[in-house]
């Protein structure tokens, strides 16, 4: 008997193909159909793959996936679909996708402005995508940076001069944020966007050349970090992946005391 995570498989499998037509995929339709969408002779062609083994794994079968990439594309699923088939064939995420999802849902762009503490949305390589009006007087305009230039590692290492005049904050931050990048980069290690920005600030920083090759890495964001902003702010960051949108990372900047708690407190009660 098979199991349920084989049986959904299967069935979300065949629904998938069965919505497509062979002119949604640029394939000829010479023959009569006795049901609607692709065959799986269809699917395995497109993606490169045996039938043999697109059979398998539509039934379910215990086989050595590694095509299943190839596989979400040729059935043109939805990244909320690509992440459930690799759930069920392989029990993980699927790979990174690319840099381009900068979509960002308004329920998220609400809660983000009703917060009492800075917050901004950015790609996995650190492009400021939105941010909160705290953000704007807690950190910068990110409105009146030129969109090329909207990157959090080029302005923390580059444009930002706040930090350079507190030179022991500037190394713990530098330290610590490429450490973090390294980790990101990993992810898209030969993706152009991605090279391109590592060859800008291999050109403009040299703090950059001198960290950039340290083993140091770390697997996430949170922290608690001192600001010189407004007299000194002690702020503690934690990045959430804001739901339907894998590929950007929404960080949320929250009070580690009271003072800097206090301090939040007023700045928003003068932007209300």
């Amino acid at each position: 008997m098979m199991d349920a995570r084989k049986a959904q498989l299967s069935e979300f499998l065949r629904r998938c193909r069965g919505r497509l037509t062979p002119a949604k995929v640029g394939l000829p339709d010479r023959r009569r159909r006795r049901t609607p969408g692709l065959r799986r002779e269809d699917v395995a062609a497109l993606a490169g793959v045996s039938v043999t083994w697109y059979t398998w794994l539509e039934q379910g079968r215990d086989i050595q996936v590694s095509a299943d990439a190839r596989v979400s594309e040729t059935l043109r699923l939805s990244s909320t679909e690509r992440e459930y088939l690799f759930a069920l064939v392989q029990n993980r995420p699927p790979p990174p996708k690319g840099l381009g999802d900068a979509g960002i849902m308004p329920a998220v762009r609400r809660m983000m402005e009703s917060l009492a503490m800075p917050a901004i949305v950015m790609t996995a390589r650190w492009d400021v995508v939105a941010w909160n009006s705290m953000a704007v007087v807690v950190f910068r305009d990110y409105e009146k940076i030129p969109l090329k230039r909207r990157n959090l590692l080029r302005i923390l290492l580059i444009d930002d001069a706040i930090y350079r005049r507190e030179s022991a904050l500037y190394d713990t931050m530098a330290q610590r944020v490429l450490a973090k990048f390294r980790v990101d980069y990993s992810q898209f290690s030969g993706e152009h966007e991605f090279e391109v920005l590592i060859d800008e600030l291999e050109q403009e920083s040299e703090v950059f050349r001198q960290l950039w090759n340290s083993p140091e890495v770390r697997g996430h964001s949170e922290g608690v970090v001192e600001y010189p902003q407004h007299g000194g702010l002690k702020l503690e960051h934690t990045s959430y992946v804001p739901e339907g949108a894998s590929g950007l990372r929404l960080v949320i900047y929250a009070p580690h005391d009271e003072v800097t708690a206090g301090k939040l407190e007023r700045i928003k009660r003068e932007l209300e």
